[in-house]
């Protein structure tokens, strides 16, 4: 693994996602766990967050839209806190939504309504 990708894409992962969540997941990686934590880290964020030719708010749209329309709510509660650290707004997140419903079905945009009120409330930003 190239350790400067890591490094990279570890202070990323951190920025967007928090100091404590990240660690915490990298406490918990264990010898099943531990090379793709690590592989994620360098390439996801660091190859891929790293490159600075898109803005980290506009990633974490594109994030929540991707994420959203998979269906991976753990990952887009994640991402949804992320998006509002890199300076997503209410109205954005729901506009994004909006985007899901249409093209992903309303059950779909259901879903990320309701984990984003969780966020969202949790935040006191709703």
């Amino acid at each position: 693994m190239d350790k400067t990708l890591f490094e990279k894409g570890l202070a990323k992962r951190k920025s967007t996602l928090g100091a404590a969540y990240v660690e915490k997941n990298l406490a918990a990686a264990d010898d099943f766990t531990r090379p793709f934590q690590e592989a994620m880290t360098a390439w996801c964020w660091g190859f891929g967050w790293g490159d600075e030719t898109i803005d980290v708010k506009t990633r974490s749209m594109m994030n929540l839209a991707m994420i959203g329309a998979l269906g991976k709510m753990h990952e887009w509660e994640i991402h949804c806190r992320g998006a509002i650290t890199n300076g997503v707004s209410v109205e954005e997140i729901r506009a994004i939504i909006h985007v899901i419903s249409i093209y992903c079905g309303v059950p779909q945009g259901v879903e990320c309504f309701r984990v984003a009120r969780k966020v969202l409330e949790e935040q006191d930003l709703i």
